[in-house]
């Protein structure tokens, strides 16, 4: 029986992610490795975008989440830069009409604001036509940050105050954490990151509070099926315990 099929037999409900997050880490050291300039190494990573969602659909994980492009990414190179935008609006416009086939739902999150209206556009036409679909919740987070998000997040809610839609007592967790990008969705159970790097790098800072990390030293275009399955074992032999026991969660488990 070969190790794809083993970890679907073997695996509960319990013991698979319901949302997997990923910094796509590494495409500029493959291409250097190779002697290849920076953009082949970005090319290849779409590669593995496509790889990844289709292995998600497999072992029914039910939304995944990949930082494509931070905040942060704008101190690049301009011409750097403008590749990835060029990359960005090539692959949506290849891609979409498949996702959409294999019933992918695609949105975005990040601030739109810095980029092109051909891509804006072409983002929300994605969405527009995705977003019926029942299958995988893809999330592609462009121009995003964690820091972004949650200073966003207090932006709207010190407005209800405000206007008086809400009062300083009505804030806490549970508020602040709707007004979030993604907060439609389970917070993550897994966050994978490529590369060797091991830092979170302002990516769903508030999200990720409770979530297993996953460090793997393989660069993003080698990424595949099979690295994917080595993150789910890891996932499937941690005890998620929230605050309890260990005890208390074996309790609970085994009622």
């Amino acid at each position: 029986m070969s190790q794809l099929s083993r970890i679907d037999q073997n695996a509960t409900a319990q013991d698979r992610p319901r949302h997997i997050a990923i910094i796509m880490d590494g495409n500029g050291r493959w291409a250097r490795g190779r002697g290849l300039p920076r953009p082949a190494g970005h090319r290849e990573g779409v590669k593995s975008v496509r790889r990844v969602v289709e292995a998600c659909r497999k072992h029914q994980v039910e939304a995944l989440t990949l930082f494509a492009f931070s905040s942060e990414n704008w101190k690049r190179p301009p011409t750097e830069v403008g590749l990835l935008m060029d990359l960005l609006i090539s692959t949506l416009r290849k891609e979409i009409d498949s996702l959409h086939k294999n019933g992918v739902q695609v949105r975005f999150i990040g601030d739109r604001a810095p980029f092109s209206d051909k891509l804006r556009k072409l983002m929300e036409s994605s969405e527009v036509l995705t977003r019926d679909n029942p299958g995988l919740q893809l999330t592609i987070a462009l121009n995003y940050g964690g820091q972004w998000d949650i200073a966003e997040a207090t932006r709207k809610i010190a407005a209800q105050v405000q206007s008086g839609d809400i009062t300083l007592s009505d804030i806490n967790p549970e508020l602040l954490g709707k007004q979030l990008c993604l907060a439609e969705l389970p917070e993550p159970d897994l966050f994978i990151r490529t590369g060797g790097e091991q830092r979170i790098s302002n990516f769903l800072l508030w999200q990720l509070a409770y979530t297993e990390l996953y460090f793997t030293d393989t660069l993003w275009p080698d990424f595949d099926e099979l690295c994917l399955v080595d993150a789910l074992k890891s996932f499937a032999r941690r005890q998620r315990r929230f605050g309890q026991t260990g005890e208390q969660v074996e309790r609970i488990k085994g009622a």
